[in-house]
């Protein structure tokens, strides 16, 4: 009888395994062949696109990298990258408004010879020049013997991106294109964004989500004023949401991107201690301001007569850069007061010079937040508290070496954030706007699957009302 039982119990532990390993390798057979239907399944290409990417996320860390370590060669579309299409507009609405001629059927220049290229114009024109430096890094995704991050790749199939990207130079069509000339009676620069709206409402690939996974970058304040509204539902790069309905640009859907600063970047190696840095609190720029800028002119009553304080009025004109410059770099705060907008290049300045920034801009929105906590090397002050006599100094004052010492050696950090480069480089601007693009996808997929709903319902009632 125990024989009997002991018999039996094997046989049940044995079944028991058996079912075990078999419930086991099914498991893993249904994972590898939904992995490999959502790869190899064209209409489903941008949901397989985004299952890797929320399975790993696009790097966001700060550290710098050996380029040498790069291998762009892999850079291909079955890696985990954000894939971008770009419409080849013609070079009137790009490079051809830095007077680029194409040749033949060009479209782009030719980026092996950077010779080329056209660079963008100086003085603070270059603040908003982050359309130019995002085109340039998906035209180099293009050319593999470019070392650049293997973070987006451009695909020539719509079917094949994540999202469709707008190479429409807005800042600088503004700067240059939005004054009216000799007899015009409309600007260049609304002609350019009036044909621009009707060839993508035109597109396939607008109507297909209507226009929700286009990216457009219209990084000055005033650029895309006519067509902005139009083009609402579209995701914006921008300086911050000051003249912009919430409605047609929040963070929900948009990206915030940093200036690109216009002062010398201090090397860690040249940059001064405390000890070094004989100006408490630095402000070089416009005092007198419209809207949320007036704060300014309040601050600027209250500190002018404080001796270890510079706060004065200047422009970019002559060597006024340069004595920026300067003075930042020898200061231990900077002032980074709203103007017309919330934001400015000024904060941008201040961290490239380890001069800590000292944000007194209620309505800002920051570049990466999600990615970089700046609290850890800013100082940011509400606006009614900093405008009652003597608290911003005396907050000033209060901070112990030490604890300037850590923001400081935190700026040295964050630095890499804020630089734009051609070619790319890990953890760069142009590099961080792209994790910021890929982190959007998710949000974006669900406004896409929302707007489904009742697709297939509707395809299936017209086949039905068709027989």
């Amino acid at each position: 009888m125990i024989e009997v039982r002991k018999e039996m119990s094997e046989k049940s532990m044995l079944s028991s395994k058996l079912l075990f390993y078999t419930i086991t390798v099914s498991t893993l057979l249904f994972i590898v062949s939904s992995l490999f239907f959502l790869q190899h399944n064209e209409s489903s290409s941008f949901t397989s696109s985004l299952v890797h990417k929320l399975m790993i996320l696009p790097r966001t860390d700060i550290k710098n990298h050996d380029l040498a370590s790069i291998d762009t060669k892999k850079c291909g579309r079955n890696r985990d990258v954000l894939k971008v299409f770009m419409y080849d507009l013609p070079s009137e609405f790009h490079f051809g408004i830095l007077n680029w001629h194409s040749k033949g059927s060009e479209v782009w220049p030719n980026i092996k010879n950077i010779s080329t290229v056209p660079s963008y114009p100086g003085g603070l024109n270059r603040q908003h020049s982050v359309e130019y430096w995002l085109t340039l890094d998906l035209l180099a995704s293009e050319t593999p013997e470019i070392n650049r991050p293997c973070s987006v790749i451009r695909v020539k199939n719509s079917f094949e991106a994540d999202i469709v990207f707008v190479p429409f130079f807005a800042s600088l069509s503004y700067n240059r294109k939005s004054k009216l000339r000799g007899n015009e009676t409309v600007s260049v620069d609304r002609l350019l964004q009036e044909r621009l709206v009707e060839f993508l409402k035109n597109q396939d690939e607008w109507k297909r989500f209507d226009g929700k996974d286009h990216l457009i970058v219209a990084h000055h304040p005033n650029s895309l004023l006519y067509a902005r509204n139009l083009l609402g539902s579209a995701m914006f790069v921008l300086s911050d949401f000051g003249r912009y309905p919430s409605a047609i640009a929040n963070l929900e859907k948009d990206i915030i991107a940093p200036y690109l600063h216009v002062v010398k970047t201090i090397s860690n190696n040249e940059s001064a201690p405390f000890e070094k840095r004989p100006v408490l609190a630095y402000f070089q720029g416009a005092i007198y301001r419209k809207d949320g800028g007036s704060i300014r002119q309040e601050l600027y009553n209250l500190l002018k007569d404080e001796k270890d304080v510079h706060f004065a009025f200047g422009t970019v004109r002559g060597n006024g850069t340069k004595q920026t410059g300067k003075g930042m770099a020898s200061s231990k705060f900077c002032l980074n007061i709203a103007g017309d907008t919330p934001s400015s290049n000024r904060l941008f300045d201040a961290i490239v010079s380890h001069c800590v920034p000292v944000i007194i801009s209620d309505q800002i929105e920051l570049p990466f937040e999600d990615t970089l906590d700046y609290s850890s090397f800013s100082v940011f002050v509400h606006s009614s508290e900093a405008v009652k006599k003597g608290v911003l100094v005396n907050l000033l004052r209060g901070v112990r070496e030490d604890q300037w010492k850590k923001k400081w050696e935190r700026l040295k950090e964050v630095v890499e954030c804020f630089e734009y480069r051609f070619p790319s480089r890990p953890g760069d601007s142009v590099d961080m706007i792209w994790s910021a693009v890929s982190h959007k996808l998710s949000s974006l997929q669900f406004d896409v699957h929302r707007k489904n709903r009742y697709r297939r319902s509707d395809i299936f009632d017209k086949t039905r009302s068709e027989r």
